[in-house]
């Protein structure tokens, strides 16, 4: 099934990389050289996505300003360089849009997905948490797409997590013994490691059924005085069917410092113009 809405919550203050993030959103930070926000936009549009809103925040100027057409290409410049610029004003193809709305205040995932109401009509949507940044052949999204089919259920994305970890995801609880894709029957948020319900913790890819938007509106502010998306997917669930995903690919946390680091390195190496150095200068800065 077709998803043509991506939402991505981007209003978030990245306190976590201070003094970094001080006057440059967390979005906007490399990963090599691009900005994590590009590499969740990508993967959107890769999907079939074409519809992109940005739930933005006062200081997040620099987002809107980097998917804008703003470069200027001087005659003076080498070929090289006049490619470089036309590709970064084409971020953005002509079939897709932009849509940026503002979450006066951060309280919580859920309430900036509820931003996106008034753009999202009645069909199904996705949600793309740029914090996760997921290397594989095929984006997660595109994958979670292609095995969409009911316009009433809903999808998450969801990986093995070690149980001394559970404590930072959303972890679920299923009763499904199919491979791939499982039904839940419960999620918790952040639990101690021993009351997990499994050991498989939700990562940033969702696609919702349209009528998350009415459970997030009933939702009670929870932990931190903040609407939490999984309070009201845990309701959502109790009426339509959710499914856990089990993606394939490798998943970098990039809202956390060093798996920000990690990310840089694993994609680094990989990289045409400077991988093969950059992997012999680690052979020798750690040789014994």
């Amino acid at each position: 099934m077709k998803i043509k809405k991506v939402v991505f919550p981007v209003a978030g203050h990245g306190s976590r990389f201070l003094p970094a993030t001080k006057a440059t959103p967390k979005e906007m930070l490399p990963v090599v050289d691009k900005p994590l926000i590009q590499y969740a936009v990508e993967e959107a549009l890769d999907a079939g996505c074409t519809d992109l809103i940005f739930i933005t925040g006062k200081t997040k100027r620099a987002i809107t300003d980097h998917f804008d057409h703003s470069l200027e290409i001087s005659s003076n410049l080498t070929e090289d360089k006049k490619q470089l610029f036309r590709q970064m004003n084409n971020i953005i193809p002509s079939h897709a849009s932009c849509i940026y709305l503002r979450q006066g205040e951060p309280l919580g995932l859920g309430h900036a997905i509820l931003q996106a109401k008034p753009v999202l009509g009645d069909e199904p949507f996705a949600v793309v948490l740029a914090d996760d940044l997921i290397d594989a052949p095929k984006g997660v999204l595109k994958q979670m797409i292609e095995n969409y089919a009911d316009p009433q259920s809903s999808m998450i994305s969801v990986q093995k997590v070690k149980k001394q970890d559970a404590s930072q995801y959303g972890m679920i609880a299923t009763n499904d013994t199919k491979p791939n894709m499982q039904q839940l029957s419960g999620i918790v948020e952040k639990p101690l490691p021993d009351d997990a319900p499994s050991e498989f913790g939700v990562v940033g890819r969702y696609i919702f059924s349209n009528k998350i938007l009415s459970f997030l509106e009933k939702t009670n502010p929870g932990a931190g005085n903040e609407i939490q998306l999984t309070d009201a997917i845990k309701a959502l669930l109790e009426e339509f069917p959710v499914y856990a995903y089990h993606f394939e690919g490798v998943r970098y946390d990039c809202g956390d410092k060093l798996g920000f680091i990690k990310a840089n390195i694993e994609l680094a190496l990989k990289n045409e113009i400077f991988g093969v150095e950059l992997s012999e200068y680690l052979k020798k800065r750690f040789a014994p």
